[in-house]
């Protein structure tokens, strides 16, 4: 979806003022000699007066000079903004102990509570859960190679195992004894169907859907979710679980009917705030990765963020489908590029 490719499309963003128009494109006003961002709260010019521009020095070298309210030749107050959510993320990974909500906030040079909207508005978590699923990560990560699951848990940050045992099915999807052992015992229901784009297979943990996938083979989809959990102990839905498989391929086949269904997400802490932000993408609207990288406020990690898009490991509930590249093509997609292009079109005739 190519945005604000005509002068119509720019002239409404300059008219609504709106903020997500900001950076894709400059206009200057002959009257006055200035240039601005489509979000300037300044007086709205006549039309006919304006120019565009795509970046601030095509705007200067045609002899126009900055406005000092907006000011379009400094970092957008969203790049900003997300800068420093950035750096906070960067300031709790970093840490031995995370950091308190006041220390982030004096840092970020802003009150506790703008700081905490903030950071929530641009990852999609509160600061403290950023910190806890990043603990949760590192405890993943020990498990398996540490010597008793206690000292997985301190290494990991965690003050006391009490903690983390209260924590620990919603950090792991299972005690932690038993992600240890790469997940034996633990029980996944799932169910194969079909819909209009082929076969889809959904599993569930007891915390949650676990898997969406889909394909043409129903035996392909199924050997992939043996290998994803060859520990685990695979059982056939019953007919309540396929009541859920049915409210799945409902949203498949009309996106406007929405889903809400509890989800078992395990991933890096980048992964999961990658599919937080995927999350809150709007059906009908489209982003590209490099847009997608910026609201992270990790415009240089484009392909970290590809990577973790492509990881995702619940088709449609995880919305991977609406991320194209810049110029507007499709791009790739786990499930084939077909049925993204399905997808995107059902999601365009329902929105």
């Amino acid at each position: 979806m190519n945005l604000l490719s005509t002068d119509d499309e720019r002239w409404d963003a300059v008219r609504l003022r709106q903020p997500q128009a900001d950076g894709s494109f400059y206009y200057a006003v002959r009257t006055t000699g200035v240039y601005c961002r489509p979000s300037c709260a300044s007086r709205t010019p006549r039309r006919e007066n304006v120019q565009y521009f795509a970046h601030t020095a095509a705007a200067e070298s045609a002899g126009f000079r900055a406005c000092k309210r907006c000011r379009p030749n400094a970092a957008a107050p969203s790049q900003q903004q997300a800068a420093l959510v950035a750096q906070a993320c960067r300031s709790i990974e970093q840490a031995e102990d995370a950091p308190g909500l006041a220390a982030l906030a004096a840092a970020a040079g802003l009150s506790r509570f703008h700081f905490h909207r903030l950071f929530k508005r641009v990852t999609g978590v509160t600061p403290k859960a950023y910190a806890a699923a990043l603990r949760a990560q590192r405890v993943r990560e020990r498990l398996p190679e540490s010597g008793s699951v206690t000292a997985a848990i301190y290494d990991a940050g965690f003050n006391s195992n009490g903690r983390f045992y209260a924590q620990s099915s919603a950090a792991l999807g299972m005690m932690p004894s038993t992600y240890r052992t790469g997940g034996a015992g633990e029980l996944i229901r799932f169910a194969v169907g079909q819909c209009t784009l082929g076969s889809i297979l959904v599993a569930a943990t007891d915390q949650g859907v676990c898997a969406i996938a889909l394909g043409d083979d129903p035996e392909v989809l199924l050997k992939d979710l043996q290998d994803r959990f060859p520990r685990s102990q695979l059982r056939g839905g019953d007919r309540n679980f396929e009541r859920m498989v049915a409210s799945v391929v409902g949203f498949v086949e009309a996106p406007a009917l929405g889903l809400d269904l509890p989800l078992d997400l395990q991933g890096s802490t980048f992964q999961l705030r990658v599919w937080q932000a995927l999350r809150a993408v709007p059906a009908g609207t489209t982003v590209s990765y490099a847009e997608l990288a910026r609201r992270l406020g990790v415009p240089k990690s484009v392909r970290a963020v590809a990577s973790a898009v492509a990881a995702n490991p619940v088709a449609v509930a995880i919305p991977c489908h609406r991320v194209i590249r810049s110029d507007g093509a499709l791009s790739g997609y786990r499930w084939g590029v077909e049925r993204k292009r399905t997808l995107l079109a059902r999601e365009g005739r329902d929105a």
